[in-house]
């Protein structure tokens, strides 16, 4: 097929290519990709004005279609502190320490709750709950510390954040660019993850089975001691605040009420997953949760729950204190997900879905899709081989995530995926879903020392370049099995 490429065009991808080589020396790419939209629309519309206002419509259009991502994202975490104010989240994973017999038991109940809580309220907000209760007790039942640590990182970072199968973040921003419906890419994200999830977890195991101690031996307190020391909690400070606790007025009342939630709580997120799996395996009409569904039921579900503890146990000042709640998690979620905005603006600029809005063109007129355009006029210099489709959108999905994110890359591979549909024997979206996983996997908090896995590596007290290199092996293990299989299979 043979397109008129206009300087517009070949602007666009030197920007392209721009971004990848600021992101391979893990650095922002807010500023180029803003400065981009701007400099692709002024030569395009020949205005330096529609320039100015291509930047506005371009943030203004990716807000837009990713408004759900920030709103789902607020109310979970709303709902997470709301439970916090009544010792509801210790109360939820009190029991499964009980479990916790020797260090190879402990390694998965680990990856089993990591992955479950990380699923419903996000890895970075759940780390602290997670290596705070559990963390301590898998290392008192004989798991190393770096065990405990390479172990969070694997279920939450990478497994279910690479999937996002219930809040399905990931899998919106990779299929908008790709335009493409979100349920086609969750639904095979969720599969690859935890084919790389299963090699990834398998592999730790077998590196670390080795130093699992004995149950209470003096090696496991040693590392329980070296972890309190660290965090700050020591047993005399943790009988002070439990005293202090117990002396406060409001004490029963929250404990009944704590109680109350840590069972309801967990009973109502696995019947909204229950019910979810169902219409999926089923086919209900009535139910079919395609694109954003999903999240907007387990969102509504946190919403009412969230009113529902705050009410119980504040009562009249729940009126003031769920909007405290909300704040937060707006707050939360801007800070989470607001540099994708302006980087999702830009690469939506590649398909003609947004240009027409973006750049204030009429109805009649040609809507043009620089990077799709891109894509179809270099079609007889790409190689028709699934193999090198595959393979290479996982190396640029994981070249994206360097820059720490793992989700600021999402545009960029979903748009990849969309272009190169018609030059590969590939569905887009078993392309999208490659390359979220090789972005979300290295930047979401495995691989890359400068992500979130600090958070996971200062909890459970570990060098953080040591724990990035212990994940190394098996994480790339993992993409390169899930890669392999999606060219199989998929």
């Amino acid at each position: 097929m043979n397109l008129e490429l206009s300087a517009a065009h070949w602007l666009y991808a030197i920007v392209t290519l721009l971004v990848i080589q600021t992101m391979l020396f893990r650095r922002g790419v807010v500023l180029p990709t803003i400065v981009g939209t701007f400099l692709v629309a002024w030569i395009y519309k020949g205005s330096i004005v529609g320039g100015f206002q291509a930047v506005f419509n371009a943030n203004l259009v990716a807000a837009q279609e990713l408004f759900s991502i920030f709103l789902i994202i607020t109310l979970m975490v709303a709902l997470l502190n709301s439970l916090k104010d009544i010792g509801a989240d210790e109360k939820m994973i009190a029991p499964i320490q009980k479990v916790m017999v020797n260090g190879h038991i402990a390694f998965f109940v680990l990856v089993g709750v990591t992955y479950v809580i990380s699923l419903f309220f996000w890895p970075t907000p759940a780390v602290p709950l997670i290596c705070t209760l559990l963390v301590p007790a898998a290392i008192r039942a004989g798991l190393p510390a770096m065990g405990a640590a390479v172990t969070v990182a694997i279920a939450g970072q990478g497994m279910a954040l690479s999937s996002d199968y219930i809040m399905q973040i990931a899998p919106m921003l990779s299929a908008s660019a790709a335009g493409i419906s979100t349920a086609q890419v969750a639904d095979k994200a969720v599969i690859l993850s935890l084919i790389t999830g299963g090699v990834a977890v398998t592999l730790a195991y077998v590196s670390v089975r080795k130093s699992i101690a004995r149950p209470n031996s003096e090696e496991s307190e040693s590392s329980l001691k070296a972890l309190k020391a660290l965090t700050n909690v020591t047993p005399q400070a943790e009988a002070e605040m439990s005293a202090t606790t117990e002396n406060e007025m409001y004490e029963s009342r929250r404990e009944i009420w704590g109680k109350l939630f840590a069972v309801l709580v967990p009973l109502s997120l696995l019947a909204v997953m229950i019910f979810m799996f169902s219409t999926k395996i089923g086919g209900a009409k009535s139910g079919g949760f395609e694109g954003g569904d999903g999240a907007a039921f387990i969102g509504g579900v946190a919403a009412v729950l969230l009113i529902l503890a705050s009410v119980a146990f504040r009562r009249i000042h729940a009126l003031d204190k769920i909007s405290d709640h909300i704040t937060d998690g707006f707050v939360f979620a801007f800070r989470a997900m607001g540099p994708v905005i302006p980087i999702a603006g830009f690469f939506f600029m590649g398909s003609s879905d947004f240009t027409g809005s973006i750049l204030s063109l009429g109805e009649d007129a040609t809507k043009p899709a620089f990077l799709f355009d891109l894509v179809q006029s270099a079609q007889s210099a790409i190689p028709e081989n699934t193999f090198f489709s595959a393979f290479g959108i996982l190396i640029v999905g994981i070249i994206t995530g360097l820059d720490g994110s793992g989700f600021s890359g999402l545009p960029l591979v979903g748009a990849l995926s969309g272009a190169m549909e018609s030059t590969t024997g590939l569905d887009p979206s078993t392309l999208a879903a490659i390359g979220q996983m090789g972005s979300i996997w290295t930047g979401g908090g495995t691989l890359i020392a400068w992500s979130s896995l600090v958070a996971v590596a200062g909890f459970c007290g570990v060098p953080v370049l040591e724990l990035a290199r212990k994940n190394f092996i098996p994480v790339i293990a993992g993409l390169f099995v899930s890669t392999l299989f999606a060219v199989l299979f998929m």
